[in-house]
């Protein structure tokens, strides 16, 4: 006992007693925001009226966030965040990724394009419990929580421009109701040209000092006229300062903080190099593709970048596994939260959990190759590929009670997914048959010739064969096609002689034995088991804690900050990287370059140096608890303005995935005036300057 209280008072003064907050780590539930936190650090007290302007103002994109930023329904959000818009409404005589856009009359439609916005958030903990019982199965429980889900979100969707989604926090130990007002008009106003956006491409990214504008603007529309959003963000006149308060409002996309040790162990292990062989290697493939015309590199830029983009954030996120600080850390952490708890009913449950969790590691290690090539369809990529096994499934599900489906089938799933069946946006055949012939060849290598599934799929032939026969005589391009086999249902999709249905047809019911395991072996017992560890937490606690992220709308908070550089890279040891970079800072950095790609300056911008205030700050960093989906999130002060939205963050704030430190990891932002002074000075963009700095009508 004398060692026990020795260990936990060394623990106390380190600062790694299990649930210690560290600094201002927390991307916090909109539910949760700890208020008296904030005001004893920063003498500020945030109202509920200052949450709700943020929350209604605050925009979630498929694959990111954003803000209105005017009273006519003007969207801020990454240049990078538009890119899927960007490719969809590109030609080969208009390359809009390249050239950039800006709509000074006519803004041309999104296709695919859904933006939510969050109503109401509510708690559904009793409801999804309902039923389950001390010592049931975890399959059973999964079972009644799916089911319940089902009927939650389905009560919750009484319209057509209404989303909802139940979300666990905790691990599983609380559970949420997300109600969103959905948009799907939505149109294009502003992208700079990508030389501008991603100035300093692969090299530079997750780097600082940087000097990007990765910016956009979009346009929300209903009934075909601009909305008026009840809520939209000023835009700063000062800007912000090096020590200021700011705040991140977005959709921060997966945290793993809350994983036990052997979870972790399991991503360094085996997801992760897994992981990023496949992402180098389908990187080489479509380099490969891209350098055969100027043509093939437009259709294959954007899938090329967002791999790169990967490959170095999962790198980034390897590297935490290999910080002794961060494993030491959890380790402590199991282990002191066990001593404290080991004489009580709750300890011995969580020691319960932590073994359960390991068994499903097994299961999942036994399952990994072939539930990601064929339930994940890492041998089956490509957007035609995917269109077939919606297809196959969607008429067999549909057929079920909506609480027995898989739950991308559920009704309230089904308005995004016919919008994803039936969009217009364009694909691209010739690109089709080199990713879908690579990821079956992929297939065949990691899961051996002899494998029933790989034999049922290629028949015998090479896998180069298989995919120009598939991808040739598909007619799952024609979104015609693809909406009459919808509406015919099962019985269609059962009768269709199209090869890659065909394909995909032939081995769905093998393919969802997998998925059923998954579920129930896998998934089900790590989130139970996990939800018994959180109640632990709690009872040391409560709610002090953040939960882990799930891209759901988060309010995280900070200091606009500099820190020390320790020595990495091309910069000398002990470096101060200030908290701020300017425009004369892109020049520069070109001209050290020689303006030699991805360090060259759109001739735009090198026309208009001399008409620049070159010492206006461009990028700044910041200490806010960040991640992957935070791109596009407004910064905002503490009056609730935009001072600049977030774009990336430094390789250091990768390991923030597992564990927050802020000593030398920091969120990226562009600042507002930086923005500013390219619309004004650079794309003379008049009219969009106008809408921005407009004062706001006095609300009645």
């Amino acid at each position: 006992m004398r060692m026990t209280l020795r260990i936990l008072l060394l623990l106390s003064v380190l600062g790694l007693l299990p649930g210690m907050v560290a600094a201002d780590e927390g991307m916090w539930p909109y539910t949760a925001v700890p208020k008296p936190r904030i005001k004893t650090k920063y003498a500020f007290e945030i109202s509920d009226a200052w949450l709700n302007h943020l929350q209604l103002a605050s925009v979630r994109f498929k694959n990111g966030s954003g803000a209105f930023v005017s009273a006519d329904g003007l969207v801020l959000t990454n240049q990078h965040i538009a890119s899927d818009c960007l490719q969809n409404l590109s030609t080969a005589g208009h390359d809009y990724v390249k050239e950039g856009f800006y709509a000074k009359s006519q803004e041309p439609r999104c296709p695919d394009l859904e933006l939510n916005v969050v109503q109401q958030i509510t708690d559904v903990t009793a409801q999804m419990n309902m039923g389950v019982k001390v010592g049931m199965p975890e399959a059973d429980i999964g079972k009644l929580q799916r089911a319940a889900t089902a009927k939650i979100e389905k009560e919750c969707a009484t319209a057509a421009d209404v989303s909802c989604e139940v979300v666990s926090l905790y691990s599983g130990a609380l559970f949420y109701l997300y109600k969103y007002k959905k948009y799907t008009d939505v149109r294009l106003v502003f992208a700079p040209e990508f030389d501008a956006a991603a100035f300093g491409g692969d090299p530079d990214n997750f780097e600082f000092p940087r000097y990007d504008l990765d910016i956009s603007f979009f346009r929300v529309y209903e009934g075909g006229k601009p909305i008026h959003p009840p809520e939209y963000l000023q835009w700063s006149k000062q800007g912000v300062q090096e020590g200021e308060l700011v705040f991140v409002s977005g959709n921060p996309g997966l945290s793993q903080r809350q994983n036990t040790v052997n979870q972790l162990e399991f991503l360094s292990t085996t997801q992760y190099p897994f992981q990023l062989k496949d992402f180098a290697r389908r990187i080489h493939l479509l380099q490969a593709f891209a350098a055969q015309s100027a043509e093939n590199a437009r259709i294959a830029q954007e899938d090329i970048l967002s791999l790169q983009n990967s490959f170095k954030a999962y790198t980034g996120f390897n590297s935490a596994f290999k910080d002794p600080n961060l494993m030491r850390r959890k380790i402590m952490d199991e282990r002191i939260r066990l001593i404290r708890t080991r004489n009580s009913p709750q300890g011995r449950r969580e020691f319960f959990a932590y073994r359960q969790i390991d068994k499903a590691l097994e299961v999942h290690h036994e399952i990994f190759l072939p539930y990601r090539f064929f339930e994940l369809r890492y041998g089956f990529r490509g957007e035609l590929a995917d269109f077939a096994q919606t297809l196959v499934r969607v008429g067999i599900e549909k057929n079920k009670p909506n609480g027995e489906r898989l739950r991308e089938y559920r009704d309230s799933a089904l308005p995004a997914l016919e919008d994803r069946l039936f969009s217009p946006a364009p694909t691209y055949k010739s690109l089709e048959v080199v990713v879908l012939s690579d990821s079956l060849k992929e297939m065949q290598e990691q899961l051996g010739a002899n494998n029933p599934l790989v034999i049922k799929v290629l028949q015998g032939k090479n896998p180069e064969d298989v995919a120009k026969n598939a991808i040739t005589n598909t007619q799952l391009d024609d979104a015609a096609f693809r909406k009459q086999l919808y509406q015919g249902g099962a019985d269609a999709v059962a009768k269709s002689a199209d090869p890659l249905i065909v394909m995909v047809r032939e081995i769905d019911s093998d393919v969802r034995a997998l998925r059923t395991r998954y579920d129930n072996e896998v998934d089900s017992v790590i989130r139970e088991n996990g939800a018994a560890i959180a109640q632990s937490r709690f009872l040391q606690g409560g709610l002090y804690f953040p939960p882990d992220a799930n891209f759901t709308l988060r309010l995280s908070y900070g200091q606009v900050k500099g820190y020390v550089e320790d020595g990495r890279g091309y910069l000398p040891k002990e470096t101060k990287v200030p908290a701020f970079t300017d425009l004369r800072g892109a020049f520069d950095h070109a001209k050290e370059h020689a303006n030699q790609p991805p360090y060259n300056l759109p001739e735009n911008w090198a026309s208009k140096r001399k008409k620049v205030q070159l010492k206006t700050p461009l990028n700044f960093v910041s200490t806010p608890d960040i991640l992957c989906g935070s791109s596009g999130s407004p910064v905002v002060n503490k009056e609730g303005e935009i001072v600049g939205v977030i774009f990336d963050g430094n390789i250091q704030s990768l390991p923030w995935r597992f564990m927050y430190d802020d000593t030398v990891g920091r969120a990226t932002s562009v600042d507002a005036r930086g923005i500013m002074e390219a619309l004004r000075k650079i794309y003379k963009a008049d009219d969009l300057v106008k809408e921005l700095t407009r004062k706001p009508e006095k609300k009645n």
